[in-house]
Parts: C-alpha cells; sequence; structure tokens
C-alpha cells in the first residue's frame, strides 16, 4: 500500500512516524529546505513526482533507490498537482472591473492559450508537453477521487447558454441548494450556465430560498457569459455569502473559451474532454440532473444511459430530466430513451420533472442500487 504525500507538513509527519521513505508517492513538493533531513534517510521505495530539489540531495535520493521523475518546468501549469484548482487559483492575474484582464492575464485563460497554441498546429503536440498534459490530467483524477471518498455525488448536466435570468436557471440553482441541504455532494461540468446555476445553488446551501432568489437577480444583470460583469456579479455574490457550501467544477480547458464559474470551491480541470466527460459521469453514483441543453447535454444523457445499460461501475443511479415537454417535443430524447430502457433494471431510475421539488424527491427515492444484469 503506498502512501501519498502532498503537503511538507505530510512528509515530516511522515519521517517522524515511520523514518524512511518506503512505498512513498510525494507529489509536486518544493523539498529544497529538507536537505539535512533528507541526506540523513535513504530513497529506497520512493517516488518523487517532479519535486524541487538541491542536486545533492536529488543524486542522494537517486542513488540509494528512489525514483525521481523530472519536474517539466515553464509551463503556466504543474503536471505534478498534488490538489484540484480553487476558482481563486484560477482567476489570479484578474482584475475587477476590467472584464478583458482575465483573457490578458488571468492563470485560467493561459493556460487556455497554450493548449490552444498547440490545438491549432498543424502537427501533434511536442511529446513532452502531451505527457505533461496526461500527467496533469492523471494528478487531477487522483485529487477528484480523494475530495469524493465517502460523498453521495450528484451530477448537473445543461446548457452553457442557459442564461441568469432563464426560468430554468433558478430551477436548477434550487434544485441543487436541496440536494447540498440534504447532504449530497453538488457536481457540475464548471462552465456557465446550468452548470453555474448547480454550483451557486450548492455554495448557498446554508441559506434560504429568498437568498437564493436575491442572488440569481443579482446575477441577472450580467444574463450571459460573454457579458462584461459575468464575473464581478459573482464576485459581489460571494463577498455577500462568504461561508459557502463545497461543490465541484469538472471543466475542460477544450471549452476553455467559456470561463470556469466561480461559485464551486474545488475544480478539477482538464485538459482532455473525453476523460473528463466520461469521469464526470462515472462518478455520478446518486444520480443526474439534465437540465435544457443542445447536442453536448444529449451526448452526455446517451454516454450515462450506457453506464446504467451495461452497469460499467456495478451500479445503477438515477437520470431526472427537468422539463417534461422538453425531452419529449424539444429535443424528444425520452421516446429513445424509454425504447431502449424497457426492460431493463434502469428503466425505473429515469425520471421527468417540472419542478425542483419534484426533481429532488425522485433523487432521494432512487438511491443507487447494485447492478443486476441480464
Amino acid at each position: 500500500m503506498q502512501v501519498e504525500i502532498e503537503t511538507v507538513e505530510a512528509l515530516l509527519a511522515h519521517l517522524d512516524a515511520v523514518g524512511n521513505l518506503k512505498k512513498v508517492v510525494i507529489q509536486g513538493l518544493d523539498l529544497r529546505g529538507l536537505d539535512a533531513r533528507l541526506l540523513d534517510i535513504s530513497g529506497s521505495g520512493a517516488v518523487l513526482l517532479g519535486c524541487a530539489l538541491e542536486p545533492p540531495v536529488a543524486e542522494h535520493l537517486r542513488a540509494s533507490g528512489a525514483v525521481l521523475f523530472p519536474a517539466l518546468e515553464d509551463r503556466p501549469y504543474q503536471p505534478y498537482r498534488p490538489r484540484l484548482y480553487t476558482p481563486e487559483e484560477l482567476m489570479e492575474g484578474y482584475e475587477e472591473g476590467r472584464p478583458a484582464s482575465f483573457w490578458e492575464s488571468s492563470r485560467d485563460a493561459r493556460i487556455y492559450d497554450r493548449y490552444q497554441s498547440f490545438r491549432r498546429a498543424p502537427e501533434p503536440p511536442p511529446i513532452l508537453e502531451a505527457l505533461a498534459q496526461r500527467l496533469h490530467d492523471h494528478a487531477i483524477d487522483d485529487a477528484k477521487h480523494e475530495l469524493l471518498r465517502g460523498e453521495r455525488p450528484v451530477a448537473v448536466m445543461g446548457g452553457h447558454a442557459m442564461k441568469r435570468d432563464a426560468p430554468a436557471y433558478l430551477s436548477v440553482a434550487r434544485i441543487a441548494q436541496r440536494l447540498a441541504q440534504r447532504g449530497y455532494f453538488l457536481v457540475s461540468g464548471g462552465g456557465p450556465g446550468a452548470m453555474e446555476a448547480c454550483n451557486l445553488g450548492a455554495w448557498l446551501a446554508r441559506e434560504d430560498d429568498a437568498a437564493l432568489v436575491g442572488a440569481v437577480e443579482a446575477l441577472s444583470e450580467a444574463p450571459g457569459y460573454r457579458d462584461a460583469g459575468w464575473f464581478d456579479t459573482a464576485l459581489a455574490i460571494k463577498r455577500r455569502h462568504p461561508d459557502g457550501t463545497a461543490s465541484l467544477a469538472i471543466p475542460t480547458w477544450f471549452y476553455g473559451h467559456e470561463p470556469t464559474n466561480l461559485f464551486a470551491t474545488h475544480a478539477a480541470k482538464y485538459f482532455s474532454n473525453s476523460l473528463r466527460e466520461d469521469g464526470l459521469l462515472a462518478i455520478a453514483t446518486h444520480g443526474v440532473l439534465y437540465a435544457p441543453g443542445s447536442a453536448g447535454t444529449i451526448q452526455e444523457v446517451f454516454m450515462d444511459a450506457a453506464q446504467n445499460h451495461y452497469g460499467t461501475f456495478d451500479v445503477i443511479s438515477p437520470m431526472v430530466f427537468l422539463g417534461r415537454d422538453y425531452w419529449r417535443t424539444h429535443r424528444p430524447v425520452a421516446p429513445l430513451l424509454e425504447r431502449l430502457s424497457s426492460g431493463r433494471q434502469y428503466a425505473d431510475w429515469i425520471g421527468y420533472c417540472d419542478t425542483p421539488d419534484e426533481a429532488v424527491a425522485f433523487i432521494e427515492a432512487h438511491p443507487p442500487a447494485p447492478y443486476i444484469g441480464d
């Protein structure tokens, strides 16, 4: 059993308790202040991922049996990062009142620009860049699963184009707020629209419905993510309600033109959209709510259905659709999904609703169940 070390304090505590580095993995730490301590022990059995070390310490650990992965520096992202992002970290460099500063200097935008520079190139990215991105996404995967250990995750899918002043936005926020109040852990795709409504509702789980309505009204001054006040109205709500409940956003730089919303407390941001989408649905063991959306949301519906259909993760989880008429006529997913699930175990875990109370009640009445199979 390997021990993952993600802070200097945890490493010192481990050395005090155990006295060696056997079966220890150390992720992305600056260890240059621990020379005397590290020179006094063997590196046998240790793996160091992108750690900063003085040359004599690195040579000693390598010679005594440690495996040292290089840091792959000079990137606006850390390939071996030991924890998820926060919205504040992604927003570093943004200046309130100057929306253009997000695209000019924020960490989020700088990473996106680098990603796009390789994505637009006629050739695949250089091998070290591709490797660094894969290592980064692996680290995000690891940190995401650590965060969700012991939680009851419910995901919200829906269109990024949903405006803050749309009735469906408030409905999604109410559903997320009420689920969070009941102890569920809310997860979104991390972008604007329905995804932001999910993280907003979770953030305000300690507040009442009136506070949520007031927040949505204030946010509606900048209804879409391309509006100049989109960031600043969100920052104002967070200052008004600073004690937000935890939730997770899972965005991607593949859609980096859509900024990460500010109401999640943790952001698992990926380079690979395929890893991000499949993983987002996989972790939502306590259900997925589908708000109105377009092609991307419909793709996610059938990815989720396939997981339930084949018992990919050994459980059946609820699929809840907000807006009966929308999913039967405007985006007629329901007829096909009903035919697909006919006679299958998960047919009873598919529900349609028009109100937040109906959605919450369906999720509570349909906890994940062991997959029985054909």
